[in-house]
């Protein structure tokens, strides 16, 4: 006769200030320990829910540009959104999918000039 795994006790907890506990998931403690690193740079933190919609304001600060350029990528059909009246709504996944991308095609294109200034010498240039 088999039995049913039985369940682990979580291994990691929250301790707070009084040493109050609270058990975490081990997922849930790493997502935390990532929020300390960046919080001790002195970097701030936003938790948002993934089908949180943002305004056009919003999301322009998310990317770190202004609002007449974001609208303008939304009319070139870069992000997606929906309207509401007049006013434009972005999901909050689809914006971080396009600055993952963004991010992810910048980093490419700084690798390729570093690549194609180093096969031309441009490091091995002296300064005068």
């Amino acid at each position: 006769m088999s039995h049913p795994p039985q369940r682990r006790a979580p291994k990691c907890k929250l301790v707070g200030p009084k040493g109050e506990t609270i058990a975490l998931p081990e997922s849930v403690f790493y997502v935390l320990e990532r929020v300390a690193e960046v919080m001790a740079r002195g970097d701030s933190i936003t938790v948002v829910p993934v089908g949180r919609e943002l305004t056009t304001q919003q999301a322009a600060d998310l990317l770190n540009v202004s609002r007449q350029y974001l609208v303008r990528l939304l009319e070139e059909g870069r992000i997606p959104f929906r309207k509401t009246g007049k006013h434009r709504r972005l999901r909050i996944d689809a914006v971080l999918g396009f600055k993952e991308k963004r991010d992810r095609d910048r980093r490419a294109g700084l690798r390729e000039l570093s690549q194609m200034s180093q096969e031309f010498g441009g490091y091995d240039a002296e300064t005068k």
